[in-house]
């Protein structure tokens, strides 16, 4: 029989001994799942984890994976050849997360899910359904939603600094060239064989602005949305909308105006503009960076921002609240659906966009948009509402179904 002593030092190996290194698998190792192999790389070398498959009918190029990770065509053979996994990540095309998803939760892997986490209300009903009778985690891919800001700005919206909160709008404007809607079957999509993809400007590209949105304005369910209008437009030759404006109202009664394009002449920061009866705060969540405007000055401050991998992990390990759970993108999804089920976007009138560059590095730029996405976030109107010369339709409105 060991000693108290000998007994109080195998306790102390044991509790000093590192947790082990959870087990990932990663499916999707192009587009954005290439980040998420960079993101893996760094954690293994901490230790944290161990990335122990891949999946993807492209297999990745030599020297991309570590010696650990074995690959597979696809997640069903995957997870034949490995049990035992701890996170399953999914970084593929949209309109294959809902049975990709539903087969990592029926695992014991909890899941992290690129967004948008589906492409319509139907299957995020499934799923969120699934997850809960799995009890398993799923974050989903928002990454601006780790952002420490947020704490920040809930905190400046209590003290009253820049008075009663009247509303919010997210401006983006962006650059996408004719290769962008090349690089894929899917890039701008409505549907895909009757299959839902819904790859337009704010259901994809800036879907983060969006989200970011909602959550700044309380609105991360279904619940907390009372109506979503979109005003949807495009000035290339695709199926989705490349330039919109999506006006949400909360159960508060906050207005919340998305003004969005990838036909911009330049790439700005997107950001988020807290509209106060006494000043405004502007949140440029790629850059995790807070302005505030008032009659006592003006502040700025970059924050940082936990990785949700490592917080999912987290959530796992010793019950951490996710920082963007499924269950709180529903909101987001009633803004996918009021998309998805919208009249097809109107084209733009040629005479009102210009095209800059050559070939597939060509892009079209709808003249006067960086002014007209500022009007409509500022004044919560919508591109026909404001007279646009080009803005031939009227905006769609969706109501949420009776929960």
């Amino acid at each position: 029989m060991g000693t108290a002593t000998e007994a109080a030092g195998n306790n102390a190996e044991t509790t000093n001994r590192a947790p082990a290194a959870a087990r990932v698998a990663l499916v999707g190792v192009h587009g954005f799942g290439a980040h998420h192999l960079r993101n893996l790389e760094r954690l293994q070398a901490a230790g944290s984890i161990e990335l122990v498959a891949v999946a993807d009918p492209q297999p990745p190029a030599p020297g991309t994976l570590p010696p650990s990770a074995a690959v597979y065509p696809g997640l069903d053979d995957l997870l034949t050849a490995n049990g035992n996994l701890d996170l399953i990540i999914v970084a593929t095309p949209i309109q294959t997360h809902a049975p990709l998803a539903l087969a990592a939760l029926a695992t014991d892997a909890e899941l992290y899910l690129e967004k948008p986490p589906v492409a319509s209300m139907a299957d995020f009903t499934r799923l969120c359904e699934a997850a809960d009778a799995s009890g398993r985690g799923v974050q989903v891919g928002f990454q601006s939603l780790g952002s420490h800001a947020l704490k920040a700005i809930e905190e400046l919206l209590a003290a009253g600094t820049i008075g009663t909160l009247e509303g919010i709008s997210a401006t983006g404007r962006w650059v996408r060239d004719k290769a962008y809607y090349k690089r894929s079957r899917w890039a701008g999509k409505r549907n895909i064989n009757g299959v839902d993809v819904v790859d337009g400007v704010a259901t994809n590209p800036l879907a983060h602005a969006v989200a970011t949105a909602l959550r700044i304005a309380g609105a991360r369910t279904t619940a907390d949305v009372a109506f979503v209008e979109t005003e949807l437009y495009r000035a290339n030759d695709i199926e989705s909308d490349d330039t919109s404006v999506v006006r949400i109202r909360t159960k508060t009664g906050l207005p919340v105006t998305c003004a969005l394009t990838i036909c911009a002449s330049e790439s700005v920061e997107p950001y988020v503009t807290l509209q106060g009866s006494a000043g405004t705060a502007v949140f440029h969540y790629t850059e995790d960076r807070l302005t505030v405007e008032t009659a006592a000055g003006h502040t700025e401050e970059t924050f940082g921002r936990d990785d949700l991998t490592e917080n999912l992990l987290a959530h796992r390990a010793q019950g951490v609240p996710l920082a963007s759970s499924l269950a709180d993108s529903g909101a987001f999804m009633l803004v996918l659906e009021a998309v998805r089920t919208a009249p097809l976007p109107a084209a733009i009138d040629p005479a009102h966009v210009r095209w800059e560059g050559d070939g597939d590095a060509a892009h079209a730029v709808v003249i006067g948009i960086e002014e007209a996405l500022e009007q409509a976030g500022r004044r919560h109107a919508t591109f026909s509402e404001l007279g646009l010369p080009w803005a031939a339709a009227a905006p769609a409105a969706f109501l949420p179904p009776a929960s």
